[in-house]
C-alpha cells in the first residue's frame, strides 16, 4: 500500500484499518522519502435514530495507541467483527451456498469484516460485484444474511478518541452504497459531542451530497476531508482518486495531541 501510494504521487497516506492499528508500524518502516504516514483507525460505532440503531464509521487519527481504554475497546471490536462475520458466513453456507470461512479469512489477510464476506461472495460466483453483496438479498443492512452486532455508541467513541489525544472524522456519511445513512441532524449532534471533521470527497458521494456536506461542515465548524477509501488490490476505488486539502490536513494535525504524522 505504501509503495502504491508513493507511485500514485501522494504526499500523505492515511492508514485507517477497521478497529486496529496493527499495520501502522510496518507501513512506517516501508515509507520512502517524501511520503508521510497519518496513523489512525476506522472505528465501528452506532447511533440511535428514531428508536433503532444505525451503524456508523468514525475515522480516528493521531491518537495514542497505548491509551488503555481506547485500546481495550478496539480489541473488543476486533473480536466482535470476526465472530460477526463468521456467523454471517455460516448462515449463508447453511442456506446451501458454497461459501467457506477459510476463503473469507484468506481474502481478508487480517481483520475480517463484511467487505471480505462480500469479496468472498464475488469469488464464489454468488454475486457479480461487491456492491451487489450489500443488498437485502445478501448482507446489506437488514438483509437476508445480515446480523446486528454490538458496537459502542458514537458519543462514547468520540470521547475515547478525544481522551486518547486523537481527532475524529465521520467517514462517508452519505454513502448509500454502504447501507444505511444518517441525516444532517446526526452530524450536528456529533459535532456538538466533539467531532472534528467530516469526510466529504469520497467515491460513494454524489456531487449534490458533497455540496450539502460542505455547507453543513461550514455551519458546524467541521474540517472537510477527502479520501479514496482504497482497500487494496481488486477494489473498484482508485488510491488517490479523492484527496484532502493541505489546510484541512494541517488542521487535523494541529488539533491532535496523541501522536504525530510519520515521515519517510
Amino acid at each position: 500500500m505504501v509503495r502504491h501510494a508513493a507511485g500514485a504521487g501522494l504526499d500523505v497516506l492515511a492508514l485507517t484499518d477497521h478497529d486496529t492499528t496493527a499495520g501502522i508500524d510496518r507501513a512506517a518502516a516501508a515509507l520512502p522519502p517524501g511520503l508521510t504516514l497519518l496513523p489512525g483507525a476506522e472505528i465501528s460505532c452506532s447511533v440511535a435514530v428514531r428508536g433503532r440503531k444505525v451503524s456508523l464509521h468514525v475515522l480516528a487519527y493521531l491518537f495514542d495507541r497505548a491509551e488503555p481504554r481506547f485500546a481495550a475497546v478496539r480489541a473488543r471490536l476486533r473480536d466482535e467483527r470476526a465472530s460477526h462475520a463468521r456467523r454471517m458466513v455460516e448462515g449463508i453456507a447453511a442456506a446451501g451456498h458454497p461459501l467457506r470461512w477459510e476463503r473469507v479469512r484468506e481474502l481478508a489477510g487480517g481483520t475480517v469484516g463484511r467487505p471480505h464476506v462480500a469479496a468472498a461472495l464475488v469469488d464464489a460466483g454468488l454475486v457479480p460485484t461487491v456492491r451487489d453483496a450489500f443488498t437485502h438479498d445478501w448482507i446489506g443492512a437488514g438483509g437476508r444474511f445480515w446480523l446486528p452486532k454490538t458496537q459502542p455508541d458514537v458519543g462514547e467513541t468520540l470521547r475515547l478518541i478525544r481522551d486518547a489525544g486523537g481527532v475524529s472524522v465521520f467517514a462517508h456519511p452519505f454513502a448509500s452504497a454502504r447501507g444505511e445513512t444518517v441525516g444532517p441532524e446526526v452530524i450536528t449532534d456529533m459535532a456538538h459531542a466533539g467531532l472534528t471533521g467530516v469526510e466529504v470527497d469520497h467515491p460513494d458521494h454524489q456531487p449534490p451530497d458533497r455540496d450539502r456536506l460542505r455547507v453543513l461542515a461550514a455551519e458546524l465548524g467541521l474540517v472537510v476531508t477527502g479520501a479514496s477509501d482504497f482497500h487494496g488490490p481488486g477494489d473498484r476505488r482508485v488510491l488517490g482518486s479523492e484527496t484532502t486539502a493541505r489546510t484541512s490536513y494541517e488542521a487535523l494535525v494541529d488539533r491532535a495531541s496523541g501522536a504525530a504524522p510519520i515521515s519517510g
